[in-house]
Parts: structure tokens; C-alpha cells; sequence
């Protein structure tokens, strides 16, 4: 049993919790680690938690496996590389930093302690992302030559004032994020690294003081030749899809359970698949890793590609020039 320390409690960091615990024979969470801990304290007695706000005592704490990181973006950096240093295990929510030199960095933290690192893909396990995969990896669709994502909802709408994920600093290019970037995780997952950005990004509705983009496209190069494109928005209807093109014909996912195949003759075909637990999937996988002593399994090169990605789209969209990722 993988013992975790969960640091950040808020929405997210609740239902992560609520995935496993008591449920799963494989990792339990023990500690939360919050700034405020009265706020959680109900929380805390629900999932049977030890609660403090101090990070330090937790990372010195033996019987403290691994920790998870759902703090503020800008903050994960130095989370990761602080447990790393402490011998802990990481599980880090994406993105896993907000630039690719800090992601670089935090990778190489764990790398040099010899502890896993986890990153918050769950929609890799979503079935009709796994349905993909498995098809385009049997050569369904032929040859892989044009990708395109979309990844969007009206969350813009329902922003804070005040609230850390309402401002540029810490959700550049608006959704991508919150959302877009499990999108771009799954581009990379299927087609390989992204080479070429260039990019449209705009606050088209949102009002001050809510200071982000909600209206984000961009026009994609992976190295190996593949194309695509994708846009996510912040102010619409919910909308989940990637669209892959072979020479075969194509696949195309619309949220977790449904899936379109067409061949290069005859009608496209709708395969609808079983809901499954993605966030106690991810969680569980994470400590199998730890305990086979093997990689997690999101390379550490596709997330520091992906955050990558949002650099150059936000560095394109300033300049009106395409960006290469090296």
C-alpha cells in the first residue's frame, strides 16, 4: 500500500481522494497539507486524514511514501523538487510546471533521487482514448497523417475574481491549462512530439478583473511530418474531441466513452464503451509504478514537449509568428 500525502485540498484535490480512498488495495492518502486546515477539517474526518500546513513535516515524515501536487501551477516546481529531495515519490496534477525550463528542472529532480514521477493525464485512461490508441497502434486507419483537438466548455463563465486560476499568470493561453492541454497530451501521445506552433489567443469575452484568454487556436507540426490543429474556448458548450486521419480512413473520440471509426469506403461506424474510474485508474497506475520501480507512464519528454507547447503558443500569439520547439 502506497502511503500519500495529498498537498492542496481544494475541489480537485477532494475528488482525487474520494477515487481511492477505502476503495483501492494499492494507495491510500494519509496526510493533507492546506493552508488552512479548519476549511478542511470535515474533509479531513470524511477520508480519515491527518491535516497541516506544514509541507516540511510531511516531507520528513517515514511513513510518508509519496506526495500529490495540486497547488497553484507556478508553485509545482518547487513542490516536486522539494519531495524529490526528500526521497518522496511524486504525483504531480498538470500541468507539471508552466514553462518548459522549470518542467526540465523538476524532471531532473526526480531523476537524480531515483523517485517516480506521476503526472495527471486521467483522460489517458478515458475508454475511448484507450479504444484509440489500441486501433491506431493495429494500423486501423493506415498511416498516421493529421490530428485535430478540440477541448472546450463555459468554465470562463464561472470564474472568481481574485481566484488564482482567473488570472494570465498562472492559465496562459486561457483553457489550455485547465483543459486544452489533456488534448494536446493526447496529439503528442498518438502522433509524438510537436515540433511547430502558431497560434491565435485573445480575451474575446471574459471581463477585467478576470484577465485571461478564453478564445485559444493554433495550427500544429509534429517532428515525424504529422499536421493538426486544435482550439479550445472558454466561453461555450462543452465540447471533447480528437479527430485522427490515416490513410486507412479515420477515429474520431467524443468524450470518454464514444468513438467514430470510418474506413476509406462505407458509413463511419459509432462504438459506445463502458464509463470507467479514470482518476482512481491514474492513481492506481502511479503506485504500480512505484512499486515495480519502473516509469510512470506519461514519458517525462511528451509533458515537458506539452507544456512546451503552451510557451509557444503564447509567445506566437504575442508576435504573429510561427514558433519551433526545439
Amino acid at each position: 500500500m502506497l502511503n500519500v500525502a495529498i498537498y492542496g485540498m481544494g475541489n480537485w484535490g477532494s475528488r482525487l481522494i474520494a477515487s481511492v480512498q477505502g476503495k483501492s488495495g494499492k494507495i491510500k492518502f494519509t496526510h493533507g497539507i492546506t493552508r488552512d486546515p479548519a476549511r478542511h477539517r470535515e474533509a479531513a474526518e470524511k477520508f480519515g486524514l491527518q491535516l497541516t500546513n506544514s509541507y516540511a513535516d510531511v516531507l520528513r515524515d517515514p511513513h510518508v511514501d509519496a506526495v500529490l501536487i495540486a497547488t497553484p501551477h507556478s508553485m509545482h516546481c518547487q513542490h516536486i523538487c522539494e519531495a524529490a529531495r526528500a526521497g518522496k515519490h511524486v504525483f504531480s496534477e498538470k500541468p507539471i510546471t508552466l514553462t518548459a525550463a522549470t518542467a526540465r528542472e523538476a524532471v531532473a529532480a526526480t531523476q537524480a533521487a531515483g523517485v517516480t514521477l506521476g503526472l495527471g493525464f486521467n483522460r489517458r485512461y478515458a475508454p475511448s482514448f484507450v479504444e484509440m490508441q489500441r486501433r491506431l497502434l493495429a494500423g486501423e486507419i493506415g498511416e498516421l497523417l493529421h490530428i485535430e483537438g478540440h477541448h472546450s466548455g463555459p468554465t470562463g463563465f464561472n470564474l472568481k475574481p481574485n481566484y488564482w486560476r482567473s488570472t494570465r499568470a498562472e492559465s496562459p493561453a486561457g483553457g489550455m491549462t485547465p483543459r486544452g492541454i489533456h488534448t494536446i497530451d493526447a496529439m503528442i501521445n498518438l502522433g509524438g512530439l510537436i515540433s511547430e506552433v502558431y497560434a491565435h489567443s485573445e480575451r474575446r469575452k471574459l471581463q477585467l478583473p478576470i484577465d485571461m484568454d478564453d478564445t485559444t487556436s493554433m495550427l500544429l507540426k509534429f517532428k515525424n511530418g504529422i499536421t493538426g490543429y486544435f482550439a479550445v474556448l472558454f466561453i461555450t458548450g462543452e465540447l471533447y474531441r480528437v479527430h485522427a486521419f490515416g490513410t486507412k480512413g479515420w477515429l474520431e473520440l467524443r468524450g470518454d466513452t464514444e468513438l467514430i471509426a470510418c474506413g476509406l469506403e462505407g458509413k463511419p461506424q459509432r462504438i459506445e464503451l463502458q464509463p470507467a474510474e479514470k482518476e482512481r485508474a491514474e492513481l492506481e497506475a502511479f503506485a504500480d509504478a512505484v512499486a515495480a520501480k519502473q516509469p510512470y507512464m506519461v514519458p517525462p519528454e511528451q509533458a515537458v514537449n506539452g507544456i512546451a507547447v503552451i510557451e509557444a503558443i503564447v509567445a506566437s500569439a504575442e508576435s504573429g509568428n510561427v514558433m519551433k520547439i526545439g
